[in-house]
């Protein structure tokens, strides 16, 4: 049925300040002539487009989003792709699969640039600079919002009332920083479930890594006070931190108090321990961020430098997704808005080179940051030696980065000769179940490519089926891949506006080649399950590994379908490749079954009672002693203790004794 296009009036209000959303609609008419393609659709819209700020998207004919930009003014900047030739090649093909075009009307162009930075990040368009590996940073919070003040490794919004200090580079930057300050200052880690109920002090206390503030082994106005020198430590005042535990030390000496002389001690190394691990010196920066960017072989590296309170709170490097004849400044200006999407900016940003918009992009920033952000481009200094030490860092990362893609597309060409692939594989998936005797039985999903593993497309499946005899390897088996590939073919029918091609659509996310650990047993029933759902052999590369005779690594058989079983050369390259795969799915679903059954060995029965608190949970296991203690008692007993009435105790009785 012939279409066109035509414009749909939306009111939005998920943004600052008043937006107008013109998004084009397939008209059902008969009558119309074809869709518009290419320069013929921008050409269409140009007539109905303000000549004010906003977003413009480009949309190919099945719905995935080609490309996100800004414009301070929509019909000028949409102008340009319309007219013929002076485009780069990669422009060209854009405009060429061009099928319709979405826009938003902001207030300012400060907005357009936010929201095109949201919308790259949700769409992930082929010709947009992406920054792929965009993870949230690490904090450390001390909680303010208990008595006892606790110090954690928090990620996400800052919803918890407390102090919050980062963003540090790694979560093993936070652990050890943590780890470092537990010695130093005696705070609390555990939850308030767990501070509630204890009855004596724990381990930490007893290694001096807690100060026992659960039990009373110190005053909460002298555990507060703990807290308040951790942040102050963690605010960049460390130096006078150290002279006054220093003078602490030398009074408690005089007066004999050697235990506590002897234990301020301790705490002055662990904080010299922080101070001399920073493995740069930002000698005058108390905040900044610290950007270099490296080229070669048409990749680029950003190595980031993060310094907060006067400490170098470590490093990242990040590989954004580009085409060649995008210059740095482009790059970098891409990077940053991408960057700060969902993170505030620190006052001064330091960079290799000055990014494109840099005026835009510092009152961008500053709207997120509450705060002057100022973006400077070193030339002398202490700063420029940063930079300079960034840059070097950014090389030699790039440097590793394409070595090791070198040697992944090798590994992957010989993948392909070995198992009679048409071509190197794009994406692997590589499937193990993990048990004990059946119980807290979990499937795990694996994926690699030519960038090695993808940890954002990993999976873990908790075993549903309740008919399933414990400890049945196939069974478990043919429930992941009937969950995975039932999930795949619903999304190839049915495609979401919210799932373009190339992050989430099927033609993505479709296997060129399956692994399953096992023999010939789980590929049978691998086969099996996949003929349920409609797909043939002949649909996926599929492809067993069963591990060699007394589990020796070299000896393994590999079998796959309509296919006699072979192994591979002892020494050959491909063969410890796929043990890697095979080891980390094996990995992977071990630490979730791991993971799901110390959740059930953590879970007690009292917590599934309703009208049980701290409080009153921690009453009862003070009388009784255990959750099983609790369930042997008369409900007389249970109605005795204080803040137990006697339907409540009614309730917990018949909890444990459904006669």
């Amino acid at each position: 049925m012939p279409l066109c296009r035509r414009f749909q009036r939306i009111h939005h209000s998920h943004a600052p300040g008043h937006r107008l959303i013109l998004r084009a609609m397939d008209d059902p008419n008969p009558d119309t002539p074809a869709p518009l393609r290419g320069v013929d659709v921008i050409k269409d819209n140009l007539r109905r487009l303000p000549g004010k700020p906003g977003v413009y998207r480009m949309v190919s004919g099945d719905g995935e989003v080609l490309y996100v930009g800004k414009a301070k003014n929509l019909k000028n900047r949409v102008g340009n792709y319309a007219r013929l030739g002076g485009h780069t090649q990669r422009i060209a093909r854009m405009i060429q699969l061009t099928a319709s075009m979405e826009f938003v009307v902001t207030e300012t162009e400060t907005e357009a640039l936010l929201l095109e930075a949201n919308l790259i990040k949700r769409f992930k368009p082929r010709f947009n600079i992406l920054l792929r590996d965009d993870k949230s940073f690490p904090y450390i919070l001390i909680r303010r919002d208990h008595e006892a003040p606790q110090i954690l490794k928090y990620r996400g919004e800052k919803r918890d009332q407390g102090d919050y200090f980062g963003p540090f580079a790694s979560a093993n930057a936070v652990t050890r920083t943590l780890d470092t300050l537990q010695k130093a200052f005696l705070l609390r880690t555990c939850e308030d479930s767990v501070y509630a109920v204890r009855t004596r002090p724990c381990m930490l206390h007893q290694i001096k890594r807690c100060s026992a503030p659960c039990t009373g082994e110190i005053s909460l106005e002298d555990y507060d006070r703990l807290a308040n020198q951790a942040a102050d430590f963690l605010r960049g005042k460390s130096v006078e931190l150290q002279d006054e535990l220093a003078a602490e030390m030398e009074a408690a000496a005089a007066a004999m108090d050697f235990e506590r002389a002897a234990a301020l001690r301790d705490r002055i190394r662990a904080l010299a321990v922080v101070r001399s691990s920073q493995d740069i010196n930002p000698e005058g920066i108390e905040e900044a961020d610290i950007f270099a960017i490296a080229r070669e072989g048409g990749q680029s590296c950003v190595q980031v430098f993060f310094i907060r309170a006067g400490q170098n709170w470590g490093t990242s490097v990040h590989y954004p997704r580009h085409e060649e004849d995008q210059d740095d400044a482009e790059i970098l200006a891409a990077f940053l808005v991408q960057f700060y999407d969902k993170r505030p900016a620190p006052r001064h940003i330091l960079m290799s080179e000055a990014p494109g918009q840099q005026a835009l992009i510092e009152e961008a920033l500053e709207m997120r940051a509450a705060g002057r952000v100022e973006i400077h481009v070193p030339q002398r200094g202490a700063k420029r030696d940063l930079v300079a030490q960034a840059e070097r860092n950014a090389r030699e990362a790039l440097a590793r980065k394409l070595a090791e893609a070198a040697s992944q597309a090798r590994l992957l060409n010989e993948l392909a000769k070995a198992f009679d692939l048409p071509e190197a594989p794009q994406r692997i998936e590589i499937y193990d179940n993990s048990h004990i005797q059946g119980s807290n039985a979990v499937g795990g999903m694996v994926v690699a490519g030519p960038e090695g593993f993808d940890k954002s497309q990993y999976r873990k499946f908790n075993i549903r089926d309740a008919q399933l005899e414990p400890g049945d390897d196939y069974g478990m088996m043919r429930e992941v891949i009937r969950r995975r590939f039932s999930r795949l073919l619903k999304e190839a029918a049915v495609p979401g506006d919210d799932a373009p091609a190339g992050d989430g659509s099927p033609s993505a996310n479709w296997p060129d080649l399956v692994l399953i650990d096992g023999g010939p047993g789980q590929l049978s029933a691998v086969t099996e399950t996949l003929a349920e759902l409609g797909l043939t052999p002949g649909d996926l590369n599929l492809v067993a590994i069963s591990k060699g005779p007394d589990r020796n690594a070299g000896r393994e058989k590999f079998y796959r379908p309509g296919r006699a079983p072979f192994q591979l050369p002892v020494n050959a390259p491909v063969l410890y490749y796929l043990q890697r795969l095979r080891d980390e799915a094996h990995r992977w679903a071990i630490g979730a079954h791991r993971a799901k059954r110390s959740a059930d060995i953590r879970s007690n029965p009292l917590d599934e009672i309703d009208g049980i608190g701290p409080a009153r949970k921690k009453a009862l296991l003070h009388r009784f002693g255990s959750a099983r203690g609790v369930a042997r008692a008369k409900l007389s007993d249970i109605a005795g203790i204080d803040g137990i009435s006697q339907a409540l105790a009614e309730r917990i009785y018949g909890h444990f004794n459904s006669g």
